[in-house]
């Protein structure tokens, strides 16, 4: 059984920063690429960020590049999410998720599984 566990939320003024932890449980956590999803209340879950399994490659929602850096630290079974400059619509639960083998298209909802639990981040204006 994978688990993933979201941790970091909370609420922050907008201009602030917070870094959103996920923590893996499964040993073979280092071979698969991650994401990051974001569900504000009454919308669907969206795309934010997603990292390669050895880190080398990134991807990014145009709306938070430049702002949100993803990263990994396979050691300790931990993906990151730093987020800067943080705005009133950045304002949402955010999830963690292991893409499934075989699906390249990181933007897509249906090609993840092992969601977390999420945690959720307040950005007031």
């Amino acid at each position: 059984q994978v688990q993933l566990v979201e941790s970091g939320g909370g609420l922050v003024q907008a201009g602030g920063s917070l870094r959103l932890s996920c923590a893996a449980s499964g040993r073979t956590f280092s071979n698969y690429d991650m994401g990051w999803f974001r569900q504000a209340p009454g919308k669907e879950r969206v795309f934010v960020a997603a990292i390669s399994w050895s880190g080398g490659s990134t991807y990014y929602a145009g709306s938070v590049k430049g702002r949100f850096t993803i990263s990994r630290d396979n050691a300790k079974n931990t993906v990151y999410l730093q987020m800067n400059s943080l705005k009133p619509e950045d304002t949402a639960a955010y999830y963690c998720a292991v893409v499934r083998q075989g699906r390249y298209d990181y933007t897509s909802m249906g090609n993840y599984d092992y969601w977390g639990q999420g945690t959720q981040v307040t950005v007031s204006s």
